[in-house]
């Protein structure tokens, strides 16, 4: 059970010390500030180019979104999630591209309280898909997503273009 607080703008979870906030486009540099956090627990921080201006710019057009989950009023956590849809499925989703809990508060069921308000925003907003990425060797989160009853589908590789790729390629039509 969740409660937002108007007066606050948090959501109350069921645990009285730990709170969401959903983020605005001022709160940009904090998301890279996570997505940092994450790029460096995944052994890739030079993958994270992202700035505050592209971030702000995603916020205010709602293209992204994202959370922070707060111990006692300080952020101890975020996610950073969009809306996709799929043609295999006909089925409408919510993608998180960024999830993470500081280090610190890791066993303390904030995770799952944080998975459970992205499920309960999704079916809220008549979605039936929740979807992330997950590197091949990151076994922790492999093992808290298959206890939330996730799975994995394996039998797909994601590909993708460069900005300067999409540009030489678009320039081609």
């Amino acid at each position: 059970m969740f409660f937002i607080s108007k007066k606050m703008s948090l959501i109350q979870t069921k645990n009285p010390r730990f709170s969401i906030r959903m983020a605005t486009p001022v709160d940009a540099a904090l998301v890279v500030d996570y997505m940092k956090k994450l790029g460096r627990y995944q052994k890739m921080e030079d993958k994270i180019v992202a700035t505050p201006e592209r971030i702000e710019q995603l916020l205010q057009s709602k293209q992204g979104e994202a959370l922070f989950g707060l111990w006692d009023g300080e952020v101890v956590g975020f996610a950073y999630f969009h809306e996709k849809s799929s043609a295999f499925t006909g089925r409408a989703g919510l993608y998180i591209d960024g999830f993470l809990i500081d280090d610190s508060m890791r066993g303390e069921g904030l995770g799952n309280i944080v998975m459970q308000f992205l499920s309960r925003l999704a079916v809220d907003r008549g979605c039936e898909l929740l979807e992330w990425g997950c590197l091949d060797w990151n076994t922790p989160a492999i093992e808290f997503y298959r206890k939330q009853g996730a799975f994995c589908v394996d039998n797909m590789r994601i590909y993708r273009f460069s900005p300067e790729t999409l540009q030489a390629n678009a320039a081609l039509f």
